[in-house]
């Protein structure tokens, strides 16, 4: 039977995760996926947990609008590439945002600087950030999304063009070694595209869960932005690629932002 101790454990990484993959959580809590399954079934029984696709969630996140629920995934590891990142940005700056979880979780951590010029086509973004600390937001117009209150279209895209900041900073649902950046939307893609062009420092953030994945639709390849930001260093035919085109990797964490050179990415 499982112990009160692993119920525990595994209701706690719910609590910070919100979903969790199987294997993740069986990692996390350092046994097997045999071990895992057998101690997730109960409590599925019981509806403590719902599992779907592969993973595992408490029942009002699974039940959360769909930012809210994507907000809550692998977020630990979000958290700390915001905080990496908001350590770069002093107060006065200007940057640029795409609507994104990570980015969403760089506007809470940038809630101590002061003075920013803030552009953003978020909602969530411009609500943490705007009418605070002396900051000045101006977001993107149009139809805002239902499903992450983001405004996207030829709009956005064209009021976004009119700025030039220090610090342009997308996140990313998909990074392919053979096509780079990649989502699932075309024009959550072209505004990203867009916003990219317009930093003096390009950022991309993502947490390792997107590494290896396809998305529809190319955003740019490894020589449209300066840097990535990440929790965990990525595979090594992203390593390479990144180091082709003289692109930065920073792992969260870390006190050093690196080159991404081809003898660091050989050896992944």
């Amino acid at each position: 039977m499982m112990s009160s101790k692993r119920r525990g454990e595994i209701a706690r990484v719910l609590q910070d995760e919100g979903t969790i993959s199987i294997s993740d959580l069986a990692q996390r809590l350092g046994v097997s996926l045999e071990t895992i399954r057998r101690d997730v079934k109960p409590l599925t029984d019981e509806g403590v947990i719902v599992r779907t696709h592969g993973a595992v969630g408490l029942p009002q996140h699974l039940g959360e609008a769909p930012f809210e629920r994507r907000m809550r995934e692998n977020a630990s590891a979000k958290r700390a590439i915001a905080r990496h990142v908001a350590g770069t940005i002093r107060s006065g700056d200007s940057i640029m945002l795409d609507t994104g979880t990570t980015t969403s979780f760089l506007a809470r951590e940038l809630l101590h600087c002061r003075n920013l010029t803030v552009v953003t086509n978020s909602s969530d973004i411009a609500r943490t950030l705007a009418t605070v600390n002396g900051n000045k937001v101006f977001m993107a117009g149009g139809e805002l999304r239902s499903d992450n209150g983001a405004a996207f279209g030829a709009f956005a895209i064209d009021f976004v063009s009119r700025f030039n900041v220090a610090h342009a900073i997308i996140s990313i649902g998909a990074i392919d070694a053979a096509h780079g950046l990649m989502d699932y939307n075309l024009e959550e893609a072209e505004f990203a595209r867009m916003v990219l062009s317009r930093g003096g420092r390009s950022v991309v953030v993502t947490d390792a869960s997107k590494f290896g994945r396809h998305g529809l639709v190319q955003v740019c390849d490894f020589t449209g932005f300066d840097e990535l930001v990440t929790e965990a260093t990525p595979p090594a035919d992203i390593l390479q690629a990144l180091g082709r085109a003289g692109a930065r990797i920073s792992i969260a964490g870390e006190d050093t932002r690196q080159e991404s050179g081809g003898d660091q990415a050989a050896g992944g």
